[in-house]
């Protein structure tokens, strides 16, 4: 009855008019930035943090914002993947396998709408789910102390990238990197400068937002320009009514519930994110329900569990991320920048300090969810013209914003050019297949790893051995060394099964 008595209390923060306002714009910005090939809900978040916090929003207003545009997204990255075969983020590669060959038989729109769906309904329950298991994840998270937090942030890192990972020791680098840029800064134990250069504009360390809004957002106009173009979609796409039978619905319903279970599960790993949501559901619901050896041929179950999964798995990372303070995906860890920036600390405390914030933010999910379904299934033709704007005109408005929004945070242009270093530094890891989202996640946590690392050896004496001193800190270890080695033991089986994915949907392409 508390989580109730709570949840109604989050409706009366998040049903006031702003907040209405700000999700409704959230669900449709968030839905372009998702039918758009490229962006993404990662990118789609950063893009907007400066807009955000040029407009004086406070911490519920903000993360409303900013959470409606990332659901959005999700929502938004089937329709590239169904019309053009063209997924709007990887999440979305399992749904061109069906998709796409439902849209060249003349069922764009029924695609369209099982995904829309499907979409509903995971993302639906999962926001359940974040309601009944993160006040829970709250009170195991109060038996941790300082080895324990150190051994959590620890198996973040080794399950960044989960079991689809294509390259540990790229992760690995990444992850370092980041830690690394996390000890730019005065120490605050010794309060001796590190890495500064000799420059007073580092002793206060390196900006959340700045390096974030960087390595996304301008990153991806330095590829656009780099590329100088390719890719640009042209032409007319044939959609049809966005309508799906009750027999076809009732046919993909035990998919959906299924995905949805192990979209939620796979999100609420630290580090998995809707990746591995949107696979995994594929490749359990064709294992399930492929005796007729119809999926990849059009096959609406073939649609609706990828999606089911990969936004069920958008809603299950929002829960470490606010029970614990560790990022589920990409796009919570640019969140749990905002939240840090905002000087509110995800973990415990969180729910008992700041209640109006995490149960407004958990109702405005709720309403989200009704607007996006509500949006989704009669202007799905409208979000669909949006392909048909050239990136030579979305990206210099890209830039735009990123640069006017972070001048705007603090007025200070030292702030620019160590936006431009990141993004030359996301341009130049996404040459190399080097992902972005270590790096992030290890600005975000490097300061409290090391913080909680410093503590336990103090209380200890200096004795390494207390980070193993409780079964806790211990499973936790145990469960680091899996999530690392399990990607490199299984990565042959996995690369094969994604390599024959974007085999199949390469000929259909070529086909095309």
């Amino acid at each position: 009855m508390d989580v109730f008595s709570s949840l109604g209390h989050g409706f009366e923060v998040a049903l006031t008019f702003q907040n209405l306002g700000l999700a409704f714009i959230g669900c449709l910005l968030g839905t372009v930035i998702g039918a758009l090939p490229g962006l993404g809900p990662s990118n789609g978040v950063a893009i907007l943090i400066p807009l955000s916090f040029s407009l004086g929003l406070d911490a519920t207003a903000a993360l409303i914002l900013l959470t409606s545009v990332y659901y959005g997204a999700m929502y938004g990255g089937r329709i590239s993947s169904i019309l053009l075969n063209i997924p709007g983020d990887e999440p979305a590669v399992m749904t061109t396998l069906d998709g796409y060959p439902m849209a060249r038989a003349g069922k764009a729109g029924e695609a369209l709408a099982i995904s829309g769906i499907a979409s509903f309904v995971g993302s639906f329950i999962a926001t359940w789910g974040l309601v009944f298991l993160a006040p829970q994840l709250v009170k195991v998270a109060l038996l941790f102390g300082p080895a324990e937090y150190f051994a959590l942030y620890v198996l973040a890192f080794a399950t960044l990238g989960g079991i689809s990972s294509a390259n540990q020791a790229k992760a690995a680098f990444a992850a370092a990197l980041g830690l690394g840029i996390a000890m730019i800064g005065v120490d605050g134990q010794t309060g001796v400068p590190r890495f500064s250069f000799g420059t007073v504009h580092l002793y206060d360390g390196i900006d959340f937002l700045v390096a974030i809004v960087g390595l996304f957002a301008l990153s991806e106009v330095l590829i656009f320009l780099e590329h100088r173009g390719e890719g640009e979609v042209h032409g007319k796409v044939a959609i049809g009514r966005p309508v799906a039978s009750w027999a076809v619905l009732k046919h993909c319903t035990p998919a959906m519930l299924r995905s949805t279970v192990i979209g939620f599960v796979a999100g609420v790993l630290p580090g998995a994110g809707a990746s591995l949501g949107s696979f995994m559901a594929y490749a359990t619901e064709k294992n399930i329900s492929n005796r007729d050896k119809t999926f990849g041929t059009g096959d609406p179950r073939g649609v609706a569990a990828p999606e089911a999964g990969n936004n069920a798995a958008a809603g299950g990372a929002l829960v470490p991320m606010l029970a614990l303070g560790v990022p589920g995906s990409g796009t919570t860890a640019v969140l749990l920048a905002v939240l840090l920036s905002l000087n509110i600390t995800p973990g415990p405390l969180l729910f008992a300090q700041h209640p109006d914030v995490v149960w407004g933010l958990i109702a405005a999910l709720f309403m989200a969810n009704v607007m996006l379904i509500a949006m989704n299934l009669p202007l799905v033709g409208i979000f669909a013209r949006v392909l048909l704007i050239p990136p030579r005109f979305l990206m210099p408005l890209v830039a735009m914003i990123s640069f006017v929004g972070i001048y705007g945070i603090n007025g200070s242009t030292f702030d620019l050019y160590e936006m431009v270093v990141f993004g030359m530094l996301g341009w130049v890891l996404r040459k190399f297949d080097v992902p972005l989202v270590p790096v992030i996640m290890g600005v975000l946590l490097g300061n409290q790893m090391e913080a909680n690392l410093r503590r336990a050896l103090t209380i200890s004496n200096g004795d390494w051995g207390a980070l193993l001193h409780s079964p806790l800190a211990i499973a936790l270890w145990v469960l680091a060394a899996v999530g690392f080695l399990l990607p490199i033991v299984v990565g042959k089986r996995v690369k094969a099964r994604m390599a024959r994915a974007k085999g199949e949907l390469a000929e259909a392409m070529d086909a095309d």
